[in-house]
């Protein structure tokens, strides 16, 4: 049951116990590893980063936290605020509690954008790996959107085209994998497809950490419209909202984050499908409160999920979109029954 809204001081209160645990997050995310980094390092090292001092750390522990587990935290805190606001945008605009990012079938054109480049060369030396995965991003999106306008356009045919989408461009990656990659290829990009944050750069953390940004904006910027699409396509008209225009731009806002995503992380699941229902059994309904809520929760899930991984079969690390399946796919089968039984 959803519950009542929660007043100014509420918020702002919850908000920063958010943000609070979520840097104690990050920071001890940087402990976790096998070079022996204590939380008490981590504290040392930034306030010599921030007056200048010595932090009394070797240069290989300083390069550990700041080039290797620093990033790859900050990275899995901004994927996971992105995916998280997604999710949370599709389910009202497509008035859908199952739905996730990956609906559009981004991440599966991503996929076969990234293998295109790294086991075929298409484009290699140009764009990379990354760049490939939003180019495949993009084209399913716009394949997707085309397929959804040809059957008319309404949002269960978008939810119809995006499982399409996901099926045809899910076997086009088999089909290049199968055809052209050797053991150890295949090996590197199928723990990519699982979902990876290890050794990002901070080039490519300020690129997702931008576009996630700019992505909450524009969803607070359209609070009011979220909340009347919750209530159907004819509610939103009748009170002035251009209901295409409005759709098609919040559509292509999570298309845009997504791929960002995805061409840097992999593919991550079940994040924008759970986190949502938790965010309004909190805060309520309404958009304006939901997604700030909703991106502190993100983030803070995948930060904890990445440690997990790290764990779990170290020194190796597991995938991270192996993680948040393992707690995604009983939270779906929850959510799954409980619409089964309204």
């Amino acid at each position: 049951m959803i519950r009542a809204h929660r007043g100014p001081v509420q918020l702002l209160t919850l908000w920063l116990v958010g943000a609070v645990l979520l840097v104690a997050s990050i920071a001890f995310a940087v402990t976790i590893g096998p070079s022996g980094l204590g939380f008490d390092d981590v504290l040392a090292s930034t306030r010599a980063y921030v007056t200048g001092g010595e932090s009394g750390l070797s240069r290989l522990q300083e390069s550990i936290i700041w080039k290797l587990r620093l990033p790859q935290s900050v990275l899995a805190a901004v994927c996971g605020a992105g995916l998280a606001v997604c999710g949370g945008v599709l389910q009202s605009l497509l008035r859908n509690p199952l739905a996730d990012p990956f609906v559009l079938g981004v991440s599966s054109g991503a996929s076969v954008g990234a293998v295109s480049v790294v086991l075929l060369g298409v484009g290699a030396g140009v764009i990379g790996m990354a760049g490939g995965a939003f180019l495949g991003a993009v084209v399913a999106f716009v394949l997707v959107l085309t397929l959804a306008r040809l059957a008319g356009g309404t949002t269960d045919r978008v939810v119809l085209a995006g499982i399409a989408g996901t099926q045809l461009f899910s076997a086009l990656t088999s089909f290049i994998v199968y055809t052209a990659a050797d053991a150890e290829q295949t090996r590197g990009v199928l723990f990519w497809l699982l979902g990876s944050l290890s050794s990002p750069t901070w080039i490519e953390v300020a690129v997702c950490a931008t576009v996630t940004l700019g992505g909450l904006l524009a969803c607070l910027f359209t609070a009011g419209a979220l909340d009347a699409f919750m209530f159907g396509n004819d509610a939103a008209a009748a009170i002035g909202i251009s209901v295409g225009r409005v759709r098609m731009a919040l559509l292509a806002v999570t298309a845009l984050i997504t791929a960002v995503i995805v061409s840097v992380a992999g593919a991550i699941g079940f994040v924008g499908l759970v986190l949502p229902h938790a965010a309004r059994a909190l805060v309520g309904v309404r958009h304006r409160v939901m997604m700030p809520t909703l991106a502190l929760l993100g983030a803070l899930f995948l930060v904890w999920a990445d440690v997990v991984g790290r764990v779990l079969i170290a020194p190796e690390e597991l995938p991270i979109g192996v993680v948040t399946a393992i707690v995604g796919v009983p939270a779906f089968v929850l959510v799954l029954i409980r619409q089964g039984r309204r």
